[in-house]
């Protein structure tokens, strides 16, 4: 199995809106993370979706190792450089 490329030891702080889905990159290729723009294409990866339940911020993982995917849940400080 092939391992995401870790794009930031910190997680996408992003506001999101009710009912409105979201596609996290789960590979580390897409250009507009922490969204997914269709790079993992030919990979074993591919996005994870997440449905907002509510207006907010939420903080997409950006080492993309999180137990919690897509939501960051702290993995990145483990994370040699």
């Amino acid at each position: 199995m092939s391992e995401a490329i870790v794009v930031q030891k910190a997680p996408f702080p992003t506001t999101v809106e009710a009912g409105k889905s979201y596609y996290w990159c789960s590979c580390g290729k897409s250009a507009s993370q922490p969204f997914c723009d269709g790079k993992h294409k030919g990979s074993e990866f591919s996005p994870i979706k997440y449905d907002a339940d509510r207006d907010g911020t939420v903080y997409f993982c950006g080492c993309k190792n999180a137990v919690n995917r897509p939501l960051c849940d702290g993995t990145h400080s483990r994370i040699q450089a």
